[in-house]
């Protein structure tokens, strides 16, 4: 069972990508992401209420909130950053970008963390080579999207590359934060924080009456993001909670795969045999330090 869960984890958080796509195809993505944290928000809790952990609020230490406090604003910047980068490329060449903040999350843990001592050589080895593989093949499967000048193509891969910056930030702030502290606890009180985060950005651009301008169809579609990142988190848990964790968690990180055949299928992107080989590279990097590192 636990199995299936890791799957379907994967498959909702590949499907989150293609949902936000279609939502925000007209809405605007600051918007759009406002909207749908109010979603995913609502499921955070729910797994809270679920596992029981509400009442551990009162035991989080000052320093602990903190760090999830400034988890959450990286979150909210990252999904921020992603959905704006969507809403501008394409599915196939903004995901790559995204996942590069795995490489960026390693380098920042071995730096922050000191994963460089002498018992593990052998394994800090393996993740700076794995860390290098994954990055040339996020290189190969960045391509200039048909159609779109310099500038746009400019600032698509600039939002997507900030997406993982933040993303990033957001795993390493989040470490620190969550010692002693129940993890879906800790996930419920950093997306507070996002959609705090998500509304500010909305009012600062003044954006706050684009929200009757949603079509019906464009609000389904943002809903429903929110809902597939939500039934993600607690596929992702349950199989965390009950299974093999070395398993559990490469199967999750392949969302990437479920996005590129989603974009194919919905959007009709198709991958070079360039992007191809960068995507197979991506998937070996990504089972290798997740399953040996």
């Amino acid at each position: 069972m636990w199995l299936l869960m890791a799957v379907l984890s994967a498959f909702f958080a590949g499907l989150v990508t293609i949902l936000a796509k279609c939502g925000i195809k007209k809405a605007d993505s600051d918007v759009a992401t406002a909207l749908r944290t109010f979603v995913v928000l609502i499921f955070a809790w729910i797994m809270v209420f679920v596992v029981g952990s509400a009442g551990g609020i009162s035991d989080i230490s000052p320093r602990s909130l903190l760090f999830l406090l400034l988890s959450g604003v990286a979150t909210g910047a990252s999904w921020i950053c992603y959905f704006k980068a969507l809403s501008m490329g394409d599915v196939n060449k903004v995901t790559p970008i995204d996942k590069s903040s795995t490489i960026l999350t390693v380098l920042l843990a071995i730096i922050l963390f000191g994963e460089t001592n002498s018992g593990e050589t052998n394994i800090l080895a393996l993740k700076l080579i794995c860390t290098a593989v994954l990055a040339l093949g996020i290189f190969l499967m960045i391509e200039k999207k048909s159609g779109t000048n310099s500038k746009t193509r400019r600032g698509w891969m600039t939002y997507a590359a900030l997406s993982a910056v933040f993303a990033a930030l957001t795993s390493i702030l989040a470490k620190i934060g969550i010692e002693n502290v129940e993890s879906n606890l800790g996930t419920a009180i950093r997306t507070a924080v996002v959609l705090v985060m998500a509304w500010i950005v909305v009012f600062i651009k003044g954006k706050q009456s684009l929200v009757k301008k949603i079509g019906k169809k464009e609000l389904v579609f943002i809903a429903l993001s929110g809902v597939a990142t939500g039934a993600s988190w607690l596929c992702y848990y349950y199989a965390i909670q009950k299974g093999v964790v070395s398993v559990v968690v490469p199967i999750d990180k392949l969302s990437i795969v479920f996005s590129i055949v989603f974009s194919r299928i919905v959007f009709k992107e198709k991958l070079t045999k360039k992007a191809m080989v960068g995507l197979l590279l991506m998937i070996a990097a990504t089972l290798a330090m997740a399953i040996w590192a």
